[in-house]
């Protein structure tokens, strides 16, 4: 198979690894994982974490949380309320380095399928449109840094390059229940994937 990185030049980096999603059921631990739950045919809703799956009359769910909650569980050591989702509607989000990104030249090319939720491709910060608190993944000498959120648009940083503020995604939820602005690191577009 060639290399579909052949091209690319030396400072580039390699784009992150796409997030498949697989059922539940294939996954032993949940606890903190990013899921999706949905029904096919229906729809699927993501920025959720779950904790570990519970059986109730023979029957398995998975307590599922959106982000904020789950962080704020997590940081200030609170109960929230975690609904009980049937096992068989949730899926885990999973990096895979096997999956390829299609080649999406008109609209029959970017159809999916409704069976289960479609895997992600990272796309580059400067092809994703508006930015503010979406996913980010920094490629940093090969490495993935996720559970990023962007808190600008691109700008031009104090070194002249194009940049976008980001925080750690504890940071950037806290914003909400605090009010308190997170730290912010500044990161140069061309190491920068939207998820």
């Amino acid at each position: 198979m060639p290399d579909p990185f052949a091209d690319q030049p030396d400072w580039a980096p390699r784009p992150p690894r796409p997030v498949a999603l697989v059922p539940a059921a294939a996954e032993r631990e949940l606890r903190g994982k990013r899921l999706r739950i949905g029904l096919p045919g229906t729809g699927w809703r993501g920025d959720l974490r779950g904790d570990e799956k519970v059986v109730q009359r023979s029957r398995t769910y998975v307590p599922v949380l959106p982000e904020q909650e789950w962080y704020r569980a997590e940081s200030e050591d609170v109960e929230v309320f975690a609904p009980l989702v049937p096992a068989d509607r949730v899926w885990v989000e999973r990096t895979d380095d096997t999956l390829t990104a299609p080649v999406r030249d008109d609209v029959l090319s970017r159809l999916v399928s409704l069976d289960a939720p479609a895997p992600l491709f990272p796309v580059p910060v400067v092809d994703a449109g508006p930015l503010t608190g979406r996913r980010l993944v920094h490629m940093d000498d090969g490495m993935e840094q996720r559970d990023l959120r962007a808190v600008t648009e691109l700008h031009t940083g104090a070194d002249g390059d194009i940049c976008v503020r980001a925080a750690q995604e504890l940071a950037w939820y806290r914003w909400v229940w605090t009010g308190t602005p997170p730290e912010t690191i500044e990161l140069p577009v061309h190491l920068l994937w939207v998820e």
